[in-house]
Formats: structure tokens, C-alpha cells, sequence
């Protein structure tokens, strides 16, 4: 499987822990709940709850602490009161932390008349509340008959800061359940408008919300656009709604079906063929500028290098034509634990070599001294098949690597385990990322476990892009698999194929 591929990062971590011998037969540790007998089943006198706390090992902030597991534990509300009369009898009053807390309780266990009564309560008490309390009164409101107040403590939370998508998401809900298309609608542009990523949840609530005609067929569609451009990948749950959607427009002319790819890019499902992953002359220049700019030239490049030395670089690849693979050299001769490093190495380069391409090895200085792991006469092999660069030893090849390989243009390829994460977090915005992302794994070549004498192989480089698209009649979305972990620089297998 390809390293790009969704769940293999996990697989390999499991497969070294066995490997090491450390792989843990239990499962993952459950969330450490509180014991039961902390918590009263029943409400409590004040008497009990005096009692209780002078009983305590550290009495201080105990009744904070202990509505914190009411919380956890998810206590009946009953309770909690009674630890709040207790409180109001001993000191006069109830601070605001403690009445946050039982908050969060009420909001959880949807007591919509404790939220109420605490909302008029806090109001009159306090001059200012946080963020947090109009987060949960947001949440609160939403499910209520009340919820058109979510729309004025949103306004209020604007003037301390920007609400968060939660809070979007939540007051959409609110629109939603009572039938408020335009409304929903208004709230999810704003939030968009301000730069925001909606949650899947919000995008679920508005693909399930049963709007359909008044212009709402064109917004939701606009909404896996924005996936698209932003390279997001639905999970399982809304990739259902997605499908549920489609196929219940009037004229059910949409048909759903869950599909894989063929690594020839035509869907198994329609014998559709998907995009490329080659990039477009425009997106190769814009690609190139972008890179250019921000990583060889940006400012924490000179921290792995010097002026000079990327100078004299630029110099030499500059001076010869463009190369047909760019190969990190200490990282491809490390593939092998086995063997010597300059045996690995020998071999890669003499297999793409021996297929007429032009290659550049990128390695460090410490590579041309004889030794056990570097043995000389590889070493000038290597020289005699492929142009070599070779930097300080203290230097990083990777921006060597991304100027040479772009330098020689859209046909480069590299060979290099490396996932980049670092210089496509470098890139300033999301689209020259996901152009990064596309070219990266259009262009990466990864050396499979590999043993000298063995036949060299490379994982397949897929001839399609993982991203949502669309055609006339068709729309073709990966999505994420419930329950299967996928690193950031991953991408699912599965696919929602829709078609009319």
C-alpha cells in the first residue's frame, strides 16, 4: 500500500511496536471515571455536605471539583442543586466557576428550565460573562423554543471575540429544527465569510434538514465545492447524508453507490475516469512560484543552510539539463537496515539510470569518506551514473530536493521517504498546500523495504487525485472510513459515487 493511503501510518506503528515485542495485547485505556461512591446518589442537607467536605482529603475548591464529576459521571441535576444550596447557605453566595460548571451539567443533560434560570441569573449577577458561558448558553438555547436568542448571544460574543464554528454550527442547528432555511443559510455564509471550517456536523445538519427547492440544491453543492478546494474529506456518517440527499431530489434522479478506484483512475462503480494527478501548466507555475518564494527562499531555510551554499546549488543544477529523478540520498541508502548505505544507494541509482534517465543524488560530505557504511568504490559508481551535489553535513536536503525537481520541470520525479509535512505547512494558504499535496504525490517516488541483491520497487504513484469532483452528470467524493485513522498527509480508499 501506498504511504499516502488512509490507516497505513497506524498499521506500520503497530507493525514496529510487535516487532519491537511491546504490542500491548489490551486494548486502549478506558477514560478514568469517577468512583461512584465520591458522588451522591441523592440529593444532600447542607449538613451532609459539610460533612462531606471537612471529610475530604484536600477540602479546598471541593465543590468544584466535585461538580466536575458530576459532569463526568453525568449526575442527576437534582444533586447538584442540592450541592449549590449548600454552597449559597455556608458563604451567601455562589461563585461564577461553580456556576459554570453546573451550567455545562444543565447544557449536557438538555434541562432546558435550568438553562433559562441560570441565563437570568448570570445576567443580573455578572457585569460581563466569558466566552465559554455563551458557547453553552448558544448550545442551550438552540434546542429550545427560545432559540432565537442563540442569534443575539452570538451578536454578543462577537464584540469580545470571532464565535467559534461550534457556535455557528449550534445556532444553525437551532434554524434548522424549526424550519428557518434562511436563517441557517445566513449563519453558515457568515461563518464561511469569516474564514471559518465548518464542522462535519453543521454540513450533516444541513444536508439531513429536508430544505429542498429555494435555491437550497445550488448551496448545498456549494458546500462540496468548498471540500474540494480545501482538499476536506467528508467522514462515513455525512458522506451517507450526502447520498441520502441526492437521491431523494425530486425525479430521484441521483443514483448512490460506495466505490473504489481502479489504480488505471476509472471508478469501479460507473467506469468513470477521475482527475489526474498530474497538475496543469498553471498550476505547475503557481506551484513553483509559491515554493520558490516561501520555502527555498523563506525565512527558516537559512537555518539548515547557508546563502552560499543554496547559491552555489542553484549554480550547478542551473548550469545542466533538467533532470528526470532528484534522489535523497542518505534517506534512500537508510531504506535498507542491511548491507551498507552506499550499496542501497548503488542500486537505485542503477536501476533508474539503466532506464535513460537523468538523475541527481543529492547527499551530504560525510558520504565521500571511506568507511564500512560508505565504501568508496560505490561511492564513485554512484558518480559515474548520476550527477551528485553534496552538501555540509549539518545541512537539510529537502529544500535541494523541491528546487532541483521543480527547477527541471512537471516530468521530475524524487525518490525520498520524506513526507514533506514541513515545508507544505511552510505554504501561506490552503490552496497552495493542497497544490503541494497533489504534486507531492504525483511526483514522490518510495522505495519499498528493500535488501541488496533484491529487485528494486517503488509504490505505485496513483494516476488519479483524491479530491471531491464533478462532472455534468456525475460527483465522485472520497470519504473517511468510521473507525479508521488517517494522518494528515494520508487519503481515503473509499469513495461515494453519484450519478443521474
Amino acid at each position: 500500500s501506498s504511504v499516502f493511503e488512509a490507516g497505513t501510518a497506524k498499521r506500520t506503528a503497530e507493525l514496529l511496536k510487535r516487532k519491537e515485542g511491546k504490542h500491548l495485547a489490551e486494548g486502549p485505556e478506558e477514560p478514568r471515571r469517577p468512583k461512584e461512591n465520591d458522588i451522591p446518589s441523592r440529593p444532600l442537607t447542607a449538613a451532609e455536605w459539610k460533612n462531606r467536605k471537612e471529610s475530604a482529603g484536600a477540602p479546598q475548591r471541593f465543590e468544584v471539583k466535585m461538580m466536575e464529576k458530576m459532569l463526568a459521571a453525568g449526575s442527576a441535576i437534582d444533586v447538584a442543586q442540592s450541592l449549590l444550596g449548600y454552597v449559597a447557605t455556608e458563604t451567601g453566595t455562589v461563585s461564577y466557576e461553580l456556576l459554570l460548571r453546573y451550567l455545562t451539567l444543565c447544557v449536557h443533560g438538555n434541562h432546558q428550565a435550568e438553562v433559562f434560570d441560570l441565563y437570568d441569573i448570570m445576567r443580573h449577577r455578572f457585569k460581563t460573562l466569558d466566552t465559554g458561558a455563551y458557547s453553552l448558553f448558544i448550545k442551550g438555547f438552540s434546542r429550545t423554543e427560545r432559540w432565537r436568542e442563540c442569534l443575539l448571544l452570538l451578536e454578543s460574543t462577537k464584540k469580545v471575540v470571532t464565535p467559534s464554528p461550534r457556535n455557528y454550527g449550534d445556532a444553525i442547528w437551532g434554524a434548522v429544527q424549526h424550519g428557518e432555511s434562511t436563517t441557517a443559510w445566513e449563519l453558515y455564509e457568515e461563518m464561511v465569510g469569516t474564514g471559518l471550517s465548518p464542522n462535519q456536523e453543521t454540513w450533516q445538519t444541513l444536508f439531513d434538514s429536508g430544505f429542498s427547492g429555494q435555491g437550497n440544491e445550488s448551496k448545498l453543492q456549494s458546500i462540496l465545492l468548498h471540500m474540494r478546494d480545501n482538499q476536506i474529506y467528508p467522514g462515513e456518517a455525512l458522506a451517507k447524508s450526502i447520498r441520502a440527499w441526492f437521491e431523494s431530489l425530486p425525479g430521484n434522479r441521483w443514483e448512490g453507490s460506495w466505490a473504489t478506484v481502479e489504480t488505471s483512475s476509472v471508478c469501479r462503480s460507473c467506469r468513470a475516469r477521475l482527475e489526474s494527478i498530474q497538475l496543469s501548466e498553471e498550476e505547475y507555475r503557481q506551484l513553483k512560484d509559491r515554493v520558490m518564494s516561501d520555502v527555498i527562499q523563506g525565512r527558516d531555510v537559512f537555518t539548515k543552510t547557508t546563502p552560499q551554499e543554496l547559491e552555489s546549488f542553484m549554480s550547478f543544477v542551473k548550469k545542466r539539463p533538467p533532470f528526470d529523478v532528484v534522489i535523497d540520498g542518505l534517506n534512500v541508502a537508510n531504506t535498507s537496515s542491511k548491507g551498507n548505505q552506499a550499496k542501497t544507494l548503488l542500486a537505485v541509482v542503477s536501476e533508474l539510470a539503466s532506464q535513460g534517465l537523468r538523475v541527481l543524488v543529492l547527499g551530504r560530505k560525510h558520504m565521500l569518506k571511506n568507511s564500512r557504511s560508505w565504501d568508496r568504490s560505490h561511492m564513485v559508481l554512484i558518480q559515474q551514473k548520476a550527477d551528485c551535489f553534496f552538501t555540509e553535513n549539518i545541512s537539510e536536503d529537502d529544500p535541494f530536493l523541491l528546487y532541483a525537481a521543480l527547477h527541471s520541470g512537471n516530468h521530475c520525479r524524487f525518490v525520498s521517504r520524506d513526507l514533506m509535512r514541513d515545508h507544505k505547512a511552510c505554504l501561506p494558504d490552503s490552496s497552495a498546500r493542497r497544490l503541494f499535496f497533489k504534486w507531492q504525490r504525483g511526483h514522490q517516488l518510495v522505495l519499498n523495504n528493500f535488501l541488496p541483491g533484491q529487485r528494486i520497487r517503488f509504490q505505485e504513484i496513483p494516476s488519479y487525485d483524491t479530491i471531491v469532483q464533478t462532472h455534468e452528470s456525475s460527483w465522485h467524493i472520497p470519504y473517511d472510513v468510521e473507525g479508521l485513522e488517517r494522518c494528515s498527509y494520508e487519503v481515503p480508499k473509499q469513495w461515494l459515487c453519484l450519478r443521474r
